[in-house]
C-alpha cells in the first residue's frame, strides 16, 4: 500500500509537470498567434488602474477564510486571522506550484498545526473545506450554464456544460460517500494489513478520530450552510475582476456577461486541475466564451492576463509567507533539539 501510494504520488507530480509545460506552451501559442505586442500595448495603455483588478478580488480571500473557519468544531477553531493567513498560503501553493490543487490543502492544514491547532481537527476541516469548494464550484458552473441559456448564446455548449457538471457532481458525491464511510481509518488499516508496519498500526486510532470529526462536521448543517454561503458569495464577487478588467481595457461588458465569463472559465480551470494555475485553459476559455458575446480573441486574452496580475500581487507574497512559516518552524525545531542535547550533556 505504501509503495502504491508513493507510486501514485510520483506519477501525479509527473502529470502536473507535464500539465505545466503543456499549459505554458498553449498560453504562449495563443498570445503569439493573437499578437503579443498588440496585447502588451492594450495592457500598458490601461496603466496603473489595472492594479485595481486584484484589489476588487482581494475581499474574496477574507470570505474564503471565514468559510474555512466555520468548518471547525467551535472549541478547536483557529482565529480568523490564522485561517486567513493559512488559507492565503494554501491558495498560493495551489496557484503557483505544480501540486494538482491538492498540495495547498495540505499546506494550510500544516501551517495551522505549526501555530498550535490540533492536527486531527486541521486535517478534517481541510478535507471538508475542499469538498465545500467542489460543491460550490459545481453550483457556480451551473449558474454559468443557465446564463448561457438565458442569453441565448450557444445551447449546444450549454448542454455539454450540464453534462460536465453532472459528471463532476457524481465524482463529488462519491467523495462524500467515501468520507462518511471513514476514508482515513480504511486507508491506515489497509496499509497496516499489507505492510504490517508499526507506523500504520499507531496511526489507526488517530485516523478513526479524524473520520469521526469529519462526520460530525457534516452533521453541523447550520455551519455547513453558512460556510457554503461565504464560499459562493466569494465566487460571485470574483466576477467583479472580469467586469473591471474589461472596463479598464476599454471594452466594457455587462454584469451578466461578466458573471457568465467568470463562472464558466473558472469552472473549466478547476476541472483541468492537472494543469497548474490553468495556464492556457483559462485563456482558451476566455477566447471561446468571449467570442459568444462579441469580444475579440485579442481583448479576451488581455482580460485574462489582467486577471493574472493578482498572482504577482497576492499569491507570490502568500508563497513567501509560507516559506517564512516553515523556516521559523525548522529553526525552532533545530534549537529545541540543540537544547535537549545540551541538557543531556
Amino acid at each position: 500500500m505504501k509503495q502504491s501510494h508513493v507510486f501514485a504520488e510520483k506519477h501525479m507530480k509527473i502529470a502536473s509537470y507535464i500539465g505545466l509545460v503543456v499549459g505554458l506552451v498553449v498560453l504562449t501559442v495563443l498570445i503569439v498567434s493573437e499578437g503579443a505586442m498588440e496585447i502588451a500595448d492594450l495592457l500598458l495603455q490601461s496603466g496603473w488602474p489595472l492594479l485595481l483588478v486584484p484589489a476588487i478580488w482581494f475581499p474574496t480571500v477574507l470570505m474564503n477564510a471565514r468559510c474555512w473557519q466555520m468548518l471547525f468544531q467551535r472549541a478547536e477553531a483557529p482565529t480568523f486571522f490564522q485561517a486567513l493567513y493559512a488559507q492565503w498560503m494554501g491558495r498560493a501553493v495551489n496557484t503557483l506550484l505544480p501540486v494538482a490543487s491538492i498540495g495547498g490543502e495540505v499546506v494550510k492544514a500544516r501551517v495551522l498545526v505549526l501555530w498550535g491547532i490540533d492536527a486531527k481537527h486541521a486535517s478534517a476541516s481541510a478535507v471538508v473545506d475542499k469538498t465545500v469548494q467542489a460543491v460550490t464550484m459545481i453550483a457556480w458552473g451551473v449558474i454559468g450554464v443557465c446564463l448561457l441559456v438565458y442569453m441565448k448564446l450557444d445551447n449546444e455548449l450549454a448542454m455539454s456544460g450540464l453534462i460536465g457538471m453532472a459528471v463532476l457532481g457524481a465524482g463529488v458525491a462519491g467523495f462524500l460517500v467515501v468520507q462518511r464511510a471513514g476514508i482515513f481509518g480504511y486507508m491506515t488499516k489497509a496499509a497496516h494489513k499489507v505492510t504490517n508496519a508499526d507506523i500504520f498500526e499507531n496511526l489507526q486510532d488517530a485516523a478513526v478520530e479524524i473520520d469521526t470529526i469529519v462526520v460530525n462536521l457534516y452533521r453541523s448543517h447550520g455551519q455547513l450552510a453558512v460556510a457554503t454561503f461565504w464560499r459562493m458569495l466569494a465566487l460571485v464577487l470574483q466576477s467583479g475582476e472580469v467586469w473591471l478588467a474589461a472596463y479598464l481595457l476599454g471594452h466594457p461588458i455587462g454584469i451578466v456577461e461578466a458573471l457568465m465569463l467568470k463562472s464558466l472559465s473558472s469552472t473549466l480551470s478547476d476541472a483541468a486541475f492537472i494543469v497548474p494555475n490553468s495556464y492556457g485553459v483559462q485563456e482558451g476559455a476566455f477566447i471561446v466564451l468571449g467570442g459568444l458575446i462579441g469580444i475579440s480573441a485579442e481583448i479576451a486574452l488581455a482580460i485574462s492576463l489582467a486577471i493574472r496580475i493578482r498572482e504577482l500581487l497576492i499569491d507570490v507574497p502568500g508563497l513567501i509567507m509560507w516559506q517564512h512559516a516553515e523556516g521559523r518552524a525548522w529553526f525552532r525545531k533545530r534549537q529545541s533539539a540543540g537544547d535537549s542535547k545540551n541538557q543531556q550533556a
